[in-house]
Protein backbone atom coordinates (compact mmCIF):
# COMPACT_ATOMS: atom_id res chain seq x y z
CA UNK A 1 0.00 0.00 0.00
CA UNK A 2 1.22 3.11 -0.86
CA UNK A 3 1.52 6.28 1.66
CA UNK A 4 -1.29 7.66 0.40
CA UNK A 5 -4.04 4.79 0.61
CA UNK A 6 -2.50 4.74 4.04
CA UNK A 7 -3.49 8.53 4.89
CA UNK A 8 -6.87 7.54 2.98
CA UNK A 9 -7.61 4.72 4.84
CA UNK A 10 -6.60 6.27 8.31
CA UNK A 11 -8.86 9.05 7.40
CA UNK A 12 -11.92 7.31 6.27
CA UNK A 13 -11.30 5.00 9.54
CA UNK A 14 -11.22 7.90 11.74
CA UNK A 15 -14.76 9.37 9.96
CA UNK A 16 -16.51 6.14 10.63
CA UNK A 17 -15.54 6.03 14.02
CA UNK A 18 -16.33 9.76 14.79
CA UNK A 19 -19.64 8.73 13.25
CA UNK A 20 -20.38 5.64 15.55
CA UNK A 21 -19.42 7.68 18.07
CA UNK A 22 -22.45 10.05 17.68
CA UNK A 23 -20.16 13.20 17.06
CA UNK A 24 -22.22 15.93 17.62
CA UNK A 25 -22.95 19.16 15.33
CA UNK A 26 -21.67 22.29 15.63
CA UNK A 27 -23.22 25.00 13.76
CA UNK A 28 -22.56 28.63 13.26
CA UNK A 29 -25.58 30.60 13.41
CA UNK A 30 -25.23 33.97 11.93
CA UNK A 31 -29.24 35.71 11.63
CA UNK A 32 -31.71 36.64 14.03
CA UNK A 33 -33.96 33.36 13.11
CA UNK A 34 -32.17 29.87 13.19
CA UNK A 35 -33.98 26.31 11.97
CA UNK A 36 -32.88 22.84 11.93
CA UNK A 37 -34.38 19.57 12.11
CA UNK A 38 -36.28 19.82 15.54
CA UNK A 39 -35.20 22.99 16.20
CA UNK A 40 -35.98 26.22 15.47
CA UNK A 41 -34.76 29.84 17.26
CA UNK A 42 -35.91 33.16 17.02
CA UNK A 43 -34.07 36.70 18.30
CA UNK A 44 -35.26 39.97 19.43
CA UNK A 45 -33.62 42.79 22.14
CA UNK A 46 -35.68 44.17 24.87
CA UNK A 47 -34.59 47.95 25.71
CA UNK A 48 -35.40 48.17 28.74
CA UNK A 49 -35.43 51.38 30.16
CA UNK A 50 -31.64 52.21 30.55
CA UNK A 51 -29.02 50.43 28.42
CA UNK A 52 -28.32 48.45 31.61
CA UNK A 53 -31.82 46.85 31.46
CA UNK A 54 -31.89 45.63 28.10
CA UNK A 55 -31.87 41.98 27.51
CA UNK A 56 -31.89 39.87 24.71
CA UNK A 57 -34.45 37.70 24.13
CA UNK A 58 -34.22 34.25 22.38
CA UNK A 59 -37.31 32.21 21.85
CA UNK A 60 -36.52 28.21 21.00
CA UNK A 61 -38.91 25.76 19.96
CA UNK A 62 -38.16 22.05 19.97
CA UNK A 63 -39.55 18.85 19.38
CA UNK A 64 -38.48 15.26 21.07
CA UNK A 65 -35.00 15.77 19.03
CA UNK A 66 -33.69 17.51 22.12
CA UNK A 67 -35.68 17.62 24.89
CA UNK A 68 -33.08 19.26 26.79
CA UNK A 69 -30.89 22.42 26.45
CA UNK A 70 -28.33 24.53 28.08
CA UNK A 71 -26.68 28.20 27.30
CA UNK A 72 -23.14 29.01 28.20
CA UNK A 73 -21.17 31.99 27.25
CA UNK A 74 -17.66 31.80 26.01
CA UNK A 75 -14.93 34.35 26.06
CA UNK A 76 -13.26 33.20 22.69
CA UNK A 77 -10.00 34.14 23.76
CA UNK A 78 -9.58 32.81 27.25
CA UNK A 79 -11.85 29.95 26.17
CA UNK A 80 -13.59 31.04 30.22
CA UNK A 81 -17.00 29.59 30.08
CA UNK A 82 -20.21 30.98 31.74
CA UNK A 83 -23.27 29.22 32.51
CA UNK A 84 -26.10 31.15 31.64
CA UNK A 85 -28.86 28.35 31.25
CA UNK A 86 -27.82 25.13 33.41
CA UNK A 87 -28.94 21.92 31.38
CA UNK A 88 -32.72 21.41 31.36
CA UNK A 89 -35.96 20.12 30.33
CA UNK A 90 -37.73 21.88 27.38
CA UNK A 91 -40.88 20.95 26.26
CA UNK A 92 -42.30 23.29 23.61
CA UNK A 93 -41.53 26.68 23.49
CA UNK A 94 -39.16 28.94 25.85
CA UNK A 95 -37.53 32.16 26.19
CA UNK A 96 -34.66 32.88 27.36
CA UNK A 97 -33.51 36.38 28.55
CA UNK A 98 -29.58 37.43 28.40
CA UNK A 99 -28.70 40.99 29.74
CA UNK A 100 -27.32 42.54 26.83
CA UNK A 101 -24.39 43.65 28.57
CA UNK A 102 -23.34 39.60 28.71
CA UNK A 103 -22.24 39.67 25.45
CA UNK A 104 -19.33 42.19 26.05
CA UNK A 105 -17.53 39.58 28.57
CA UNK A 106 -18.43 36.31 26.93
CA UNK A 107 -19.24 37.34 23.23
CA UNK A 108 -19.82 33.69 21.82
CA UNK A 109 -22.82 32.16 23.00
CA UNK A 110 -22.98 28.63 22.56
CA UNK A 111 -26.97 26.64 22.78
CA UNK A 112 -25.95 22.91 23.09
CA UNK A 113 -29.11 20.65 22.52
CA UNK A 114 -29.27 17.31 23.74
CA UNK A 115 -30.90 13.80 22.53
CA UNK A 116 -31.74 12.85 26.29
CA UNK A 117 -31.69 13.63 30.19
CA UNK A 118 -28.28 11.25 30.39
CA UNK A 119 -26.45 13.17 27.87
CA UNK A 120 -27.35 16.88 29.17
CA UNK A 121 -26.32 14.98 32.69
CA UNK A 122 -22.63 13.91 31.16
CA UNK A 123 -22.48 16.82 29.26
CA UNK A 124 -22.62 15.53 25.49
CA UNK A 125 -24.60 17.39 23.35
CA UNK A 126 -25.98 16.27 20.23
CA UNK A 127 -25.73 19.85 18.35
CA UNK A 128 -24.25 22.81 19.40
CA UNK A 129 -25.36 26.23 17.63
CA UNK A 130 -23.07 29.05 18.37
CA UNK A 131 -23.27 32.67 18.15
CA UNK A 132 -20.45 35.60 17.90
CA UNK A 133 -22.50 38.17 19.31
CA UNK A 134 -25.94 39.30 18.73
CA UNK A 135 -26.56 39.02 15.01
CA UNK A 136 -26.93 42.23 13.18
CA UNK A 137 -30.20 41.62 11.88
CA UNK A 138 -31.76 41.32 15.41
CA UNK A 139 -34.01 43.98 15.88
CA UNK A 140 -34.73 45.93 18.98
CA UNK A 141 -38.22 46.82 20.49
CA UNK A 142 -39.15 49.33 23.42
CA UNK A 143 -42.56 47.77 23.74
CA UNK A 144 -42.54 44.04 25.13
CA UNK A 145 -45.48 43.29 23.21
CA UNK A 146 -44.21 44.11 19.91
CA UNK A 147 -41.02 41.80 20.54
CA UNK A 148 -43.35 39.32 21.78
CA UNK A 149 -44.91 39.30 18.59
CA UNK A 150 -42.44 39.55 16.61
CA UNK A 151 -40.37 36.53 18.22
CA UNK A 152 -43.88 34.39 17.69
CA UNK A 153 -43.77 35.71 13.93
CA UNK A 154 -40.29 34.56 13.15
CA UNK A 155 -40.46 31.01 15.09
CA UNK A 156 -43.46 30.51 12.85
CA UNK A 157 -41.20 30.78 9.77
CA UNK A 158 -38.35 29.63 10.68
CA UNK A 159 -40.00 26.75 11.76
CA UNK A 160 -42.22 26.25 8.65
CA UNK A 161 -38.79 26.73 6.72
CA UNK A 162 -38.54 30.14 5.62
CA UNK A 163 -35.46 30.88 7.23
CA UNK A 164 -31.90 30.51 5.47
CA UNK A 165 -29.93 28.47 7.84
CA UNK A 166 -25.79 28.19 7.08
Amino acid sequence: MTGGRILMGVALLAAAIAGAAGAQTVVHGSHDAYSAPGVAMAWGVSRGATEASAAVVVRLATDTSYPWIAVRGVDPFTKDEKPLVAAKPVSGLLDVRIPRAHFAETPRTEWLFFASESAARAGTPAMVVYYLGVPDTTPEFADDAKLDAYLDKTLARARAGGVKTP
